[in-house]
């Protein structure tokens, strides 16, 4: 069925203060909530081409988490960055949009944010999509790694990283193994990286998602119906994980022939899996 006729509504810019911060969102399209978790040092950008195809069946939410893109990047003093203060900060988004129950899709870090959300706030989280999603320890980068010392991860992250070491650790994490990768991304998540707030912020995050114990802990208290979807070429996460955790959540699992970023590397692909799966009809 050809949707070359269908008249497409542009995404909505708005912004909500949830948690204290202020949260930039674009909102398109009609039908049940579907809300859309970006990967850590990344924005909603990275949904930019599956949006407008979900946006067909879905009222699609995609935020940018407080730290990143164009969302407010509080102090770590004031905003505790990591799983749950991320999803306590999505609950409230979602309480103030009045949708009620929404479907919850993460990608990467985000996967773990919407696992978060699944698990503290049950009664809003339909249903969960998992992309790539970071749940199990040890998928890190060498510069995770290096967040975490004391005195060097600050100052490598808040001072010393430059445009090619971040290009660099964007390829090995967001990105692994994506054969392509649309123009612009790196510089445009640069630009918002490069600045002392955001990577404050980015070095929280960084330093704060490698611990996943809560995570695995909080699987087995999942009620939603789960999809995950994995990327074959992933080089960060091999498809095991993805498997692993499909079994875990008792969910539908996926294989899509991409990297790491399925959203942004097979847009089609990822969301006719995602819409097959939520099926709104």
């Amino acid at each position: 069925m050809s949707h070359a006729h269908v008249p497409e509504r542009a995404p909505v810019t708005k912004d909500v203060v949830a948690r204290g911060a202020r949260i930039r969102f674009v909102e398109v399209g009609a039908g049940p909530a579907l809300l859309l978790v970006h990967d850590a040092l990344a924005s909603h950008d990275t949904f930019q081409r599956t949006i407008t195809l979900l946006a067909r069946s879905f009222r699609v939410i995609a935020p940018d988490l407080p730290g990143f893109g164009h969302s407010e990047k509080p102090d770590p003093t004031r905003y505790a960055y990591g799983y749950d203060t991320f999803a306590d900060s999505l609950f409230d988004l979602v309480a103030a949009l009045g949708t009620g129950r929404v479907h919850v899709c993460g990608h990467g870090m985000g996967g773990g944010v919407a696992l978060t959300l699944a698990a503290l706030h049950p009664s809003i989280v339909h249903k969960l999509v998992l992309i790539s999603a970071l749940v199990y320890p040890g998928d890190e980068h060498r510069l995770d790694r290096t967040a975490r010392l004391p005195a060097i991860g600050a100052l490598l992250w808040r001072q010393v990283m430059g445009f090619a070491m971040f290009k660099s650790y964007l390829r090995g994490t967001v990105y692994a193994g994506a054969r392509e990768i649309p123009q612009g991304r790196f510089d445009t998540a640069y630009v918002s990286f490069n600045m002392p707030e955001a990577r404050r912020a980015a070095h929280a995050t960084i330093a704060a998602k490698a611990d996943t114990r809560t995570l695995v802990a909080r699987l087995p208290r999942i009620q939603a119906e789960s999809l995950v979807i994995w990327g074959r070429e992933d080089k960060l996460a091999p498809v095991e994980r993805g498997r692993r955790l499909a079994r875990e959540l008792r969910g539908r699992f996926e294989v899509l022939e991409c990297g790491r970023c399925p959203p942004d590397e097979v847009p089609e692909a990822c969301a006719s899996s995602i819409q097959s799966f939520l099926n709104p009809l």
